[in-house]
């Protein structure tokens, strides 16, 4: 795996003093943003880019909320986000747009990646066990609500899964009620 890495620098934001680091694998650059020190066992969420909920605030998901949440409890933890950059469950903005389309005409999002021809979902997570060993961590408290996620992260161990519980809206309750029917997302405390 040829990865390029950046240097660290400072992040300060609304959510609190943080460092970020960069990871380039191939075409995609990852983000990990992290409070210093970080703690002995940190708190880590990651998190695959939804340009349309995090930076738009999209009310059809639950990112934005997901990416708050774990960026408040990496300041008050000492803790990181893992920003991956796999946009639509990694079909990309182009196709994620094309499966809102389906969606509004009465598919679910599994359904409207399957019309496209698409797996349910296309995301790796390869990456993030380079990179919690970039940084020498060894055990991490895991912030998913994602089996997939915790079954995908290697060579690291997992001492704990911590929910994201996000109170659902009108717009995106189907959607939530599809990831946890469907693909097995871990809903509940």
């Amino acid at each position: 795996m040829d990865i390029k890495v950046s240097q660290i620098a400072n992040l300060p934001s609304r959510f609190g003093k943080f460092k970020v680091k960069a990871f380039k694998e191939g075409d995609k650059e990852h983000l990990v943003i992290f409070k210093e020190p970080l703690a002995e066992i940190p708190i880590v969420r990651v998190h695959s880019e939804c340009l349309t909920g995090d930076a738009i605030g999209s009310l059809k998901c639950d990112c934005r909320d997901q990416l708050e949440y774990a960026l408040e409890m990496a300041e008050k933890t000492n803790g990181m986000v893992i920003y991956l950059r796999q946009e639509g469950r990694n079909i990309g903005l182009l196709n994620k747009i094309n499966a809102y389309a389906l969606q509004d005409k009465g598919y679910d999002t599994i359904e409207a990646n399957h019309q496209l021809g698409f797996k349910a979902d296309e995301r790796t997570y390869e990456i993030v066990t380079f990179i919690l060993h970039h940084f020498g961590i060894k055990k991490i408290q895991l912030l998913t609500n994602n089996p997939r996620k915790i079954k995908s992260i290697s060579d690291v161990e997992i001492l704990k899964r911590i929910p994201i519980i996000i109170k659902p809206n009108k717009f995106n309750e189907e959607y939530l009620h599809t990831k946890k029917e469907k693909m097995g997302h871990m809903l509940e405390e």
